[in-house]
């Protein structure tokens, strides 16, 4: 089975936050570090914040192979990964200046969990960003 890159191979990549959640809307993929818009993508899918690394409120749980991020979603029904609060969730985001790259969803299709974090820098060196 092979697996596509969320990051497109060519093309752009929105950046965009509450305030500019509309623009560029054929721009399939778009990057965040708004925390609002994160968390409106993950309560739409009833994701919950996770991590499989130790941090401040518990053990690691697993061995992860996630370019060192650290922080994921648990999904209802796949949820292998430690539960964490938001808060803790957010303090890994801000202190390793991750983006929250995602697909944006679209009419009469089911909602893509499909999503990747990493650090902006990263995201930087390998998309076109608008």
């Amino acid at each position: 089975m092979e697996t596509r890159s969320l990051l497109p191979e060519a093309g752009p990549i929105a950046l965009i936050d509450a305030n500019t959640e509309e623009r560029l809307q054929s721009i399939r993929v778009v990057a965040t570090r708004d925390h609002a818009l994160i968390r409106q993508w993950a309560a739409r899918r009833h994701a919950e914040p996770a991590t499989g690394e130790a941090t401040e409120s518990g053990p690691s749980t697993m061995t992860v192979n996630d370019d060192g991020t650290g922080i994921r979603f648990n999904f209802p029904g796949v949820g292998r990964f430690r539960p964490i609060d938001w808060d803790e969730w957010f303090r890994n985001f801000d202190e390793y200046s991750l983006v929250f790259v995602y697909e944006r969803d679209e009419a009469r299709h089911a909602l893509s969990s499909r999503y990747r974090m990493l650090p902006m820098a990263d995201l930087q060196r390998k998309a076109d960003i608008r």
